[in-house]
């Protein structure tokens, strides 16, 4: 029987490949797909590409899940917003690439599950805002302490009983590894708030109600091996694979 699959947005990095000259790379951890192996499904990198962004159904119907991830800020311009001095190697290509899929997943009721940027590009794709430097806004930087890495970013975030964010995770108190400088805004159209940090009442999680399966996560279930929500996204996927024959 063939697996689901779950495309996963790809990130763009500079750096160094082999004995290549440093260029840009297409670089997605290992510690994202793990997770969707041993839950049952495949892996299928999407990277962006402006025709599927015009087409994203072309690469959609051959999905089952779609996972946004990390990586470098969002253009302000996404959403309507000048670009603050902190806001870091913005690619808009990428993010009309992933702003489509998302637009178009939803439509097409495909699970959704975005990690820490994916979760600000499902809301900026919904009409949302984001802050651009949280420790401005909120005066300290418990979000992330040590650029590059999650030491000493722990923090629980609150889930709203009941909610898809609560039962993916599987418990309404929630331990998560954090590292963001942005944030949500302004929530997007028919998204809903379901998670936030206690630390400071930050919007850490966010879904849409009336879909089969749209969460996205500040935090990074991926760097956690407690964590069932990449799990959870497979499961869901699972169904809609076998809905489908």
């Amino acid at each position: 029987m063939l697996r689901p699959v779950i495309g996963i947005c790809t990130p763009i990095e500079h750096g160094r490949a082999g004995t290549d000259a440093e260029r840009d790379l297409f670089v997605l951890p290992r510690s994202f797909v793990d997770p969707v192996h041993r839950a049952g499904a495949s892996a299928l990198l999407l990277v962006p590409d402006p025709a599927l962004a015009a087409e994203p159904d072309e690469v959609l119907v051959m999905l089952d899940g779609l996972m946004l991830v990390g990586g470098a800020d969002l253009d302000p311009a996404s959403y309507g917003a000048r670009r603050h001095p902190l806001t870091v190697d913005p690619d808009p290509v990428r993010d009309a690439f992933e702003i489509a899929l998302v637009r178009r997943a939803l439509e097409r009721d495909l699970p959704v599950l975005g990690i820490c940027r994916g979760m600000q590009i499902m809301n900026v794709a919904l009409g949302g805002s984001l802050h651009q430097d949280l420790p401005e806004l909120l005066h300290h930087d418990q979000h992330r302490r040590v650029s590059g890495s999650f030491d000493g970013a722990d923090h629980d975030v609150r889930l709203l009983a009941g909610s898809l964010a609560a039962r993916a995770a599987g418990e309404e108190r929630h331990a998560t590894k954090s590292h963001h400088h942005q944030g949500v805004d302004r929530i997007g159209d028919g998204l809903r708030v379901t998670g936030r940090a206690d630390v400071d009442g930050l919007a850490e999680a966010i879904e849409e109600p009336s879909s089969r399966f749209v969460l996205g996560v500040q935090w990074h279930p991926e760097a956690d091996e407690r964590s069932r929500l990449i799990a959870a996204l497979v499961e869901e996927a699972a169904a809609v694979h076998d809905a489908a024959g």
